[in-house]
Protein backbone atom coordinates (compact mmCIF):
# COMPACT_ATOMS: atom_id res chain seq x y z
CA UNK A 1 0.00 0.00 0.00
CA UNK A 2 1.08 3.56 -0.40
CA UNK A 3 1.61 5.73 2.49
CA UNK A 4 -1.49 7.76 1.46
CA UNK A 5 -3.51 4.09 1.56
CA UNK A 6 -2.56 3.18 4.48
CA UNK A 7 -3.42 6.42 5.92
CA UNK A 8 -6.94 5.91 4.69
CA UNK A 9 -7.29 2.08 6.72
CA UNK A 10 -5.27 3.60 9.57
CA UNK A 11 -7.86 6.31 9.87
CA UNK A 12 -10.73 4.08 9.24
CA UNK A 13 -9.83 1.27 11.90
CA UNK A 14 -11.40 0.47 14.81
CA UNK A 15 -9.41 -1.25 18.24
CA UNK A 16 -11.97 -3.83 19.68
CA UNK A 17 -11.37 -5.44 22.84
CA UNK A 18 -12.14 -9.54 23.00
CA UNK A 19 -12.58 -11.30 25.97
CA UNK A 20 -11.98 -14.74 26.42
CA UNK A 21 -15.06 -17.17 25.16
CA UNK A 22 -16.54 -14.23 22.92
CA UNK A 23 -16.76 -14.56 19.34
CA UNK A 24 -15.82 -12.08 16.82
CA UNK A 25 -18.24 -13.16 14.29
CA UNK A 26 -20.09 -16.47 13.47
CA UNK A 27 -20.60 -18.64 10.34
CA UNK A 28 -23.17 -17.15 8.78
CA UNK A 29 -22.44 -13.61 9.48
CA UNK A 30 -22.21 -10.80 6.52
CA UNK A 31 -18.98 -9.31 7.42
CA UNK A 32 -18.50 -5.52 6.68
CA UNK A 33 -15.19 -5.38 7.14
CA UNK A 34 -11.89 -7.57 8.19
CA UNK A 35 -10.32 -7.69 11.48
CA UNK A 36 -6.32 -7.74 12.11
CA UNK A 37 -5.25 -9.45 15.19
CA UNK A 38 -3.24 -7.23 17.81
CA UNK A 39 -3.06 -9.61 20.32
CA UNK A 40 -4.39 -12.78 21.62
CA UNK A 41 -5.68 -16.01 19.51
CA UNK A 42 -8.50 -17.03 18.14
CA UNK A 43 -9.81 -20.27 17.25
CA UNK A 44 -11.76 -20.39 13.75
CA UNK A 45 -14.42 -23.33 13.10
CA UNK A 46 -16.85 -24.97 11.29
CA UNK A 47 -19.90 -26.40 12.83
CA UNK A 48 -21.14 -29.34 10.72
CA UNK A 49 -24.36 -31.34 10.35
CA UNK A 50 -23.86 -33.21 13.45
CA UNK A 51 -23.43 -30.05 15.78
CA UNK A 52 -19.55 -30.42 15.96
CA UNK A 53 -17.41 -27.65 15.71
CA UNK A 54 -14.37 -28.61 13.93
CA UNK A 55 -11.42 -25.84 14.36
CA UNK A 56 -9.64 -25.52 11.14
CA UNK A 57 -7.06 -22.79 12.25
CA UNK A 58 -5.60 -21.22 15.26
CA UNK A 59 -5.38 -16.99 14.54
CA UNK A 60 -2.98 -15.19 16.30
CA UNK A 61 -0.94 -11.39 16.83
CA UNK A 62 -0.22 -10.32 12.65
CA UNK A 63 -3.15 -12.54 11.23
CA UNK A 64 -6.01 -11.04 9.43
CA UNK A 65 -9.00 -13.11 8.79
CA UNK A 66 -12.58 -12.40 7.18
CA UNK A 67 -11.17 -11.24 4.20
CA UNK A 68 -12.47 -14.33 1.97
CA UNK A 69 -15.59 -13.40 2.85
CA UNK A 70 -15.18 -9.69 1.84
CA UNK A 71 -13.42 -10.06 -1.26
CA UNK A 72 -15.93 -12.90 -2.16
CA UNK A 73 -19.05 -10.77 -0.81
CA UNK A 74 -20.40 -14.39 0.59
CA UNK A 75 -21.66 -15.06 4.32
CA UNK A 76 -18.28 -15.74 6.21
CA UNK A 77 -17.63 -19.60 6.09
CA UNK A 78 -16.06 -20.14 9.45
CA UNK A 79 -17.11 -18.86 12.83
CA UNK A 80 -14.23 -17.31 14.68
CA UNK A 81 -14.11 -17.13 18.96
CA UNK A 82 -11.52 -16.13 21.24
CA UNK A 83 -9.70 -18.29 23.32
CA UNK A 84 -7.53 -15.73 24.98
CA UNK A 85 -8.48 -12.12 25.63
CA UNK A 86 -7.76 -10.33 22.72
CA UNK A 87 -7.13 -6.87 21.02
CA UNK A 88 -8.50 -6.66 17.15
CA UNK A 89 -8.41 -4.03 14.58
CA UNK A 90 -11.28 -3.77 12.72
CA UNK A 91 -11.19 -2.30 9.06
CA UNK A 92 -14.00 -1.29 7.06
CA UNK A 93 -14.78 -3.61 3.79
CA UNK A 94 -15.30 -0.35 1.91
CA UNK A 95 -11.26 0.75 2.17
CA UNK A 96 -10.14 -3.10 1.23
CA UNK A 97 -12.30 -3.21 -1.64
CA UNK A 98 -11.14 0.11 -3.43
CA UNK A 99 -7.85 -0.70 -2.83
CA UNK A 100 -7.94 -3.92 -4.37
CA UNK A 101 -9.50 -2.35 -7.27
CA UNK A 102 -6.88 0.76 -7.73
CA UNK A 103 -3.35 -1.59 -6.53
CA UNK A 104 -2.30 -4.56 -8.25
CA UNK A 105 0.31 -4.90 -5.19
CA UNK A 106 -2.01 -5.40 -2.81
CA UNK A 107 -4.64 -7.39 -4.84
CA UNK A 108 -1.39 -9.91 -5.77
CA UNK A 109 -0.39 -10.13 -1.70
CA UNK A 110 -4.20 -10.41 -0.92
CA UNK A 111 -3.91 -13.69 -3.28
CA UNK A 112 -1.02 -14.82 -1.68
CA UNK A 113 -2.65 -15.05 2.13
CA UNK A 114 -5.28 -16.44 0.38
CA UNK A 115 -3.62 -19.11 -1.33
CA UNK A 116 -1.77 -19.46 1.43
CA UNK A 117 -4.42 -20.31 3.87
CA UNK A 118 -5.94 -22.57 1.24
CA UNK A 119 -2.78 -24.92 1.17
CA UNK A 120 -3.36 -25.08 5.17
CA UNK A 121 -6.77 -26.10 4.75
CA UNK A 122 -5.61 -28.86 2.16
CA UNK A 123 -3.50 -29.79 5.08
CA UNK A 124 -6.05 -30.68 7.89
CA UNK A 125 -7.55 -32.53 5.14
CA UNK A 126 -4.96 -34.77 4.20
CA UNK A 127 -3.99 -35.16 8.26
CA UNK A 128 -7.55 -36.23 8.82
CA UNK A 129 -7.85 -38.33 6.05
CA UNK A 130 -4.85 -40.31 5.96
CA UNK A 131 -3.61 -39.88 9.83
CA UNK A 132 -4.82 -41.67 13.06
CA UNK A 133 -6.33 -39.93 16.17
CA UNK A 134 -2.68 -40.86 17.81
CA UNK A 135 -0.80 -38.96 15.39
CA UNK A 136 -3.68 -36.13 15.17
CA UNK A 137 -2.97 -35.54 18.72
CA UNK A 138 0.63 -35.86 18.42
CA UNK A 139 0.77 -33.16 15.93
CA UNK A 140 -1.77 -30.64 17.96
CA UNK A 141 0.50 -30.61 20.74
CA UNK A 142 4.14 -29.92 18.58
CA UNK A 143 2.26 -27.67 16.61
CA UNK A 144 1.22 -25.80 20.05
CA UNK A 145 4.69 -25.47 21.23
CA UNK A 146 5.77 -24.99 17.83
CA UNK A 147 3.96 -21.36 17.65
CA UNK A 148 3.07 -20.78 20.67
CA UNK A 149 6.05 -22.13 23.16
CA UNK A 150 6.31 -22.93 26.76
CA UNK A 151 6.10 -21.23 29.89
CA UNK A 152 9.18 -21.38 32.56
CA UNK A 153 7.77 -24.39 33.95
CA UNK A 154 7.92 -26.51 30.20
CA UNK A 155 3.82 -26.10 29.78
CA UNK A 156 2.24 -24.81 26.58
CA UNK A 157 1.75 -21.41 26.83
CA UNK A 158 -1.27 -21.76 25.05
CA UNK A 159 -3.80 -23.82 26.85
CA UNK A 160 -7.05 -25.18 25.27
CA UNK A 161 -9.09 -27.23 26.93
CA UNK A 162 -9.52 -30.99 26.14
CA UNK A 163 -12.86 -30.01 24.20
CA UNK A 164 -10.80 -27.33 21.76
CA UNK A 165 -7.96 -30.33 21.47
CA UNK A 166 -10.39 -32.80 20.60
CA UNK A 167 -12.16 -30.25 18.10
CA UNK A 168 -8.63 -29.71 16.65
CA UNK A 169 -7.98 -33.54 15.79
CA UNK A 170 -11.53 -34.39 14.59
CA UNK A 171 -12.66 -36.83 17.49
CA UNK A 172 -14.41 -37.18 20.49
CA UNK A 173 -13.80 -35.45 24.23
CA UNK A 174 -13.80 -38.66 25.88
CA UNK A 175 -11.20 -40.01 22.99
CA UNK A 176 -8.80 -36.99 23.77
CA UNK A 177 -8.71 -37.35 27.45
CA UNK A 178 -7.73 -40.94 27.23
CA UNK A 179 -4.83 -40.33 24.45
CA UNK A 180 -3.35 -37.87 26.35
CA UNK A 181 -3.66 -40.00 29.35
CA UNK A 182 -2.03 -42.48 27.84
CA UNK A 183 0.67 -39.79 26.55
CA UNK A 184 1.01 -39.39 29.76
CA UNK A 185 1.99 -42.80 31.28
CA UNK A 186 4.25 -43.26 28.05
CA UNK A 187 6.19 -39.84 29.30
CA UNK A 188 5.50 -37.97 26.18
CA UNK A 189 3.36 -35.69 28.15
CA UNK A 190 2.63 -34.43 31.48
CA UNK A 191 0.09 -32.41 32.82
CA UNK A 192 -0.92 -30.04 35.61
CA UNK A 193 -5.10 -29.26 36.28
CA UNK A 194 -5.98 -28.00 32.42
CA UNK A 195 -1.89 -27.17 31.44
CA UNK A 196 -0.23 -29.66 29.44
CA UNK A 197 3.89 -29.54 28.62
CA UNK A 198 5.58 -31.90 26.16
CA UNK A 199 8.21 -34.20 27.93
CA UNK A 200 9.49 -36.48 24.80
CA UNK A 201 8.95 -34.33 21.63
CA UNK A 202 11.19 -37.03 19.85
CA UNK A 203 8.71 -39.53 20.78
CA UNK A 204 5.54 -37.43 19.75
CA UNK A 205 7.28 -36.92 16.43
CA UNK A 206 8.40 -39.82 15.31
CA UNK A 207 4.69 -41.19 16.44
CA UNK A 208 3.29 -37.94 14.22
CA UNK A 209 4.97 -39.26 11.09
CA UNK A 210 3.83 -42.84 11.70
CA UNK A 211 7.23 -44.56 13.03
Amino acid sequence: MSKEELKKVSDSKVTKSIKKGEPIFEEGEKLDGVYCIRNGISKLSKLSANGKDQIVKLASKGDVIGQRSVVAEENVNLSAVAVSDMEVCFIPKEHIVSTLQTNPNFTLEVLRHMAHDLKEADDVVVNMSQKNVKQRVAEAFLYLKSNYGEDEDGFLTLTLSREDISNVVGTAVESCIRIISEFKKKGFLKTSGKKIGIIDERALKELAEGF
